[in-house]
C-alpha cells in the first residue's frame, strides 16, 4: 500500500524521500507549503503536532503489541509518524533495510542519526538564517558563531569517514539523514574540497539511483 509523504523541498523532506526510494516503498507526496503557513492547518497538525515537515501516513501500519493484525496479516491499520528521524527509524524497522537488527550494530546508526538531528541540521539551519539577513550588524555575530560550529561538525564527519565508508560502517538511515543537510553545503558556505572524506561519501551516495530519485522527487 502507498505511503503518503507530507513534505516540502527542504533537507528534512529530502531525507525521507531518499529513504523511501532506497527502500523501494511506494509513496505519494502531499506538498505542505511552509512559506504559506500550510503546516499550521488543523488537518496537518493532527499528524504533525509540532507543525513541522515531514510527516507520513502509512495505511499498512504495525499491529499494536498483543493486538490482532489486519485482515491480510500485514499490519494493524493506518499509522502516522512525524519528525524526520522517527520516520527514518520507522521505515527501517518496517522494511528491515538500512537499520541493523543487532543492538551492537545498531548503536552507530543511532549515534550518527542523533548527531545529525541534534547538531548537523540545527547549526547549518542557523547559518541559513543569518546569511539571509541584509543588515550587516544583524548578520555578523550570528553568522560567524554558527558558521564556525557548522565547520566543526563537518570536521567531525570528515574524521569519522576517514575510518569507515558510511557513517555507521554499513549504509544506513543515518547516512540519509546527514545527506539531507550536506546537500545544502553551498548554502552553508562550505567547500567540500576542504573535507575530502565527506566529498567521497557525498559523491558515493549521489551515484546511487535511489538517492538520485529521492532528490528528484517533486516535494513542492
Amino acid at each position: 500500500m502507498t505511503i503518503t509523504l507530507y513534505a516540502w523541498g527542504t533537507p528534512n523532506g529530502r531525507k525521507v524521500s531518499v529513504a523511501l526510494e532506497e527502500m523501494e516503498l511506494p509513496y505519494t507526496v502531499v506538498p505542505v507549503n511552509i512559506g504559506k503557513g500550510e503546516q499550521l492547518r488543523p488537518e496537518f497538525l493532527r499528524i504533525s503536532p509540532n507543525n513541522k515537515i515531514p510527516a507520513i501516513v502509512d495505511p499498512d501500519g504495525p499491529a499494536a503489541a498483543g493486538g490482532m493484525s489486519g485482515t491480510d496479516g500485514a499490519g494493524g491499520g493506518p499509522v502516522s509518524v512525524f519528525e524526520s528521524g522517527a520516520i527514518l527509524l520507522y521505515l527501517g524497522e518496517k522494511t528491515g533495510k538500512f537499520l541493523p537488527t543487532g543492538l551492537r550494530e545498531r548503536i552507530p546508526v543511532l549515534e550518527w542519526l542523533m548527531w545529525q538531528m541534534g547538531g548537523f541540521g540545527p547549526m547549518p539551519g542557523q547559518v541559513h538564517h543569518f546569511a539571509a539577513l541584509e543588515a550587516e550588524n544583524d548578520r555578523r555575530y550570528g553568522l560567524k558563531r554558527f558558521s564556525d560550529e557548522t565547520n566543526r561538525l563537518y570536521g567531525v564527519l570528515d574524521r569519522r569517514l576517514d575510518e569507515v565508508e558510511f557513517v555507521a560502517g554499513e549504509l544506513s538511515v543515518a547516512d540519509f539523514a546527514i545527506l539531507g543537510w550536506a546537500w545544502r553545503h553551498e548554502r552553508h558556505k562550505v567547500d567540500l574540497a576542504t573535507y575530502p572524506n565527506v566529498r567521497r561519501w557525498y559523491d558515493t551516495l549521489f551515484a546511487r539511483p535511489g538517492v538520485q530519485r529521492g532528490f528528484a522527487a517533486k516535494l513542492d
